[in-house]
């Protein structure tokens, strides 16, 4: 379950038992004046949540958060939490070289990674980046790394929004390799996430694992993904948050800390680990349900 599909209604007409993994479903709120057609599958697929409600067996959550939701949603079978499984053998892969030719210089990079939607806040991240510019590094560069349509109407007030702040440095990378990811990830000095709505947020545990320090808006399901992996905010003040950046980039020991703590977070999402979480909770399930 994570957006509209006919399939949450064809799936109460199986037999047997039924399984549900809850991915959890964007607000059709944050869609509002922006995206009429996601709004509309985002609202399909929160009505397919609830028509499930009843007539599923088991769930798995990936987040605390999204148990919470399931609950409140009415959801009275068992759920257990089950950490989205992400492929770290991936990131070891080689990365663009283009890229790295590119940007990998003497200049701070600050990144965030995540489709161009207005639950992600990107707005959010350009403020901060434009106070951090101004008053603490004038050659610092963002990165969007992320997918959009030019035809967006939330991609266009974004731009129109940096042109009103007439700050530079600001590249929105679009749809790109995977390699490209990987080479983005390297040159990052900060990782700024100022999302008001994740279930997981897989980019997260990619930044820990790339060493990146994080400062992470305090929202939804993503303190419980970062763990002490980063710096948690609890306002958006951008003023703040670009001496929040300077410090995280200029501050060597507080980057070790913040290393150390990634590695720590990073063991409970080791692949054997979640394996090993989905047998028992299967099995659990198996021999309570007569087999």
């Amino acid at each position: 379950m994570s957006t509209g599909s006919e399939l949450n209604y064809k799936f109460a007409e199986f037999k047997g038992r039924k399984i549900a993994v809850y991915h959890n479903v964007t607000p059709p709120e944050f869609f509002q004046g922006y995206d009429y057609t996601l709004e509309q599958l985002t609202q399909k697929g929160l009505d397919g949540v609830r028509f499930l409600e009843s007539k599923v067996d088991y769930c798995l959550a990936d987040s605390e958060f999204n148990k919470e939701n399931l609950t409140k949603i009415g959801y009275k079978v068992p759920i257990d939490i089950l950490p989205i499984v992400v492929p770290f053998d991936d990131y070891k892969k080689k990365p663009s070289q283009d890229v790295l030719e590119k940007y990998q210089d003497d200049k701070h990079n600050i990144i965030f990674a995540g489709r161009v939607a207005p639950n992600k806040c990107h707005q959010d991240i350009i403020a901060a980046f434009a106070c951090y510019k101004k008053y603490y590094d004038s050659e610092a560069r963002l990165f969007l790394v992320g997918s959009y349509q030019e035809s967006d109407t939330y991609y266009r007030k974004l731009k129109r929004y940096v042109e009103l702040l007439e700050v530079e440095d600001v590249v929105f990378t679009g749809h790109i390799t995977f390699e490209e990811i990987l080479a983005y990830y390297r040159i990052a000095d900060a990782f700024l996430c100022m999302s008001e709505h994740e279930g997981f947020c897989v980019p997260l545990v990619e930044a820990m694992f790339f060493g990146i320090p994080i400062i992470a808006y305090n929202c939804t399901a993503v303190p419980l993904t970062l763990g002490d992996g980063g710096i948690l905010v609890n306002k958006k003040d951008p003023i703040e948050t670009a001496a929040l950046i300077n410090r995280i980039i200029s501050d060597k020991d507080l980057r070790e800390i913040i290393r150390k703590n990634q590695k720590m977070r990073l063991e409970e999402f080791r692949y054997e680990k979640i394996a090993e979480m989905f047998r028992r909770y299967l099995k659990n399930f198996l021999e309570h349900n007569g087999c």
